[in-house]
């Protein structure tokens, strides 16, 4: 049983950085009824690994990445808005990405995908839209990658949103996080089984992408957080004199999220959407794209820190946007907005529901 849904976007569709692509499509999955006036919708896009599945459904009861979050009489109140959640053009869920068949060649795209930007992520959402014959979203909202997506289609397509909720985004990448990207790119590049891209499906570069979600596994919590959770406790058993194996829980932790996610994602789409990412500059935004914006920020983040989301907020307001800024004590990291629920309900929930 699978609430995944299609989008055909236009073709061809032009990529930002140029090329373009034909016969391509988004899924997604929706919650609650789009109003006879389609003013209601919330469309939201993720962050770099999610699926579109955020909650449960009739059509998929099964647990979704945001599902304390979107729902009846919930933060994101599925019984008030018809609630859209949009997987990321270029990742390997559905929408098309370097993972999907190439109709020229009928072939995976591999390194023939051209190159993706933040903005092609966008108008992908944008299009999406339009498909389901709605001219304008009541709200764009967007956690990390997300965030970065809802700025671009907000500064792309102005008044296509009424408003936009920005959660631990950027306008642009700080060197820590490019640098930080650069090495998790490397370990797959490195990987003797990437192959220049032309792995098999059932034989991917494991080794290097599970070192580079291991790297970002790191920096999505706090150093706070990661000695309060775990300390210095040591996994069960007795490790053999000379073993190098994980002694530590935090890194039987460590190598438990890399393994799910090697299973899960496909190495050219990460490497894909994390350059992208890299790549993204906002730039000033030229008018009030949006009536009003709230920018959420988390005091702990050490990769979209809180001086960046003061910046986008900032960058709102000079563009003459109604802007809410609010920084989250939360000692989780930049992955509180999917741990620390009741914070994050509070602020956002109040956003929506006020006029």
């Amino acid at each position: 049983m699978s609430a995944r849904q299609y989008a055909a976007l236009p073709d061809p569709f032009g990529m930002h950085r140029g090329g373009a692509l034909r016969g391509a499509r988004v899924a997604f999955e929706t919650w609650g009824t789009l109003a006879p006036a389609k003013d209601n919708a919330v469309l939201i896009f993720t962050g770099l690994s999610p699926p579109a599945h955020a909650a449960p459904s009739l059509a998929d009861p099964s647990p979704g990445w945001w599902d304390t979050m979107i729902g009846p009489g919930l933060a994101i109140d599925s019984e008030r808005w018809f609630v859209i959640v949009v997987n990321s053009l270029g990742s390997c869920f559905g929408s098309t990405g370097p993972a999907s068949i190439d109709p020229a060649t009928g072939e995976r795209y591999r390194l023939d995908f051209p190159e993706l930007a933040i903005e092609d992520i966008a108008r992908s959402g944008y299009e999406l839209l339009r498909a389901l014959g709605i001219s304008r979203a009541d709200t764009i909202l967007g956690p990390s990658l997300g965030g970065m997506v809802a700025l671009a289609f907000a500064a792309q397509h102005p008044g296509a949103a009424r408003r936009l909720v920005s959660v631990s985004g950027s306008a642009g990448a700080t060197p820590f996080a490019i640098a930080l990207r650069s090495l998790q790119r490397e370990a797959i590049l490195r990987d003797p089984a990437w192959q220049n891209g032309n792995y098999a499906p059932d034989a991917p570069p494991g080794t290097g992408l599970r070192l580079a979600r291991k790297l970002g596994t790191i920096t999505y919590r706090s150093a706070g957080e990661w000695q309060q959770r775990f300390g210095r406790s040591r996994v069960a058993g007795v490790r053999p004199p000379g073993s190098f194996s994980p002694e530590f829980e935090i890194e039987g932790y460590l190598e438990a999220q890399a393994a799910k996610f090697v299973a899960a994602f496909d190495a050219n789409c990460y490497l894909y959407l994390s350059r992208a990412m890299d790549r993204f500059d906002l730039g000033p935004l030229a008018q009030a794209c949006v009536e009003r914006a709230l920018v959420i920020g988390v005091e702990s983040d050490i990769l979209f820190p809180l001086d960046g989301q003061r910046a986008i907020a900032a960058t709102l307001e000079r563009a003459g946007v109604a802007t809410r800024f609010h920084a989250m004590p939360s000692i989780e990291g930049h992955d509180a907005f999917l741990v620390d629920i009741p914070r994050f309900s509070a602020v956002i929930g109040d956003f929506l529901r006020a006029d």
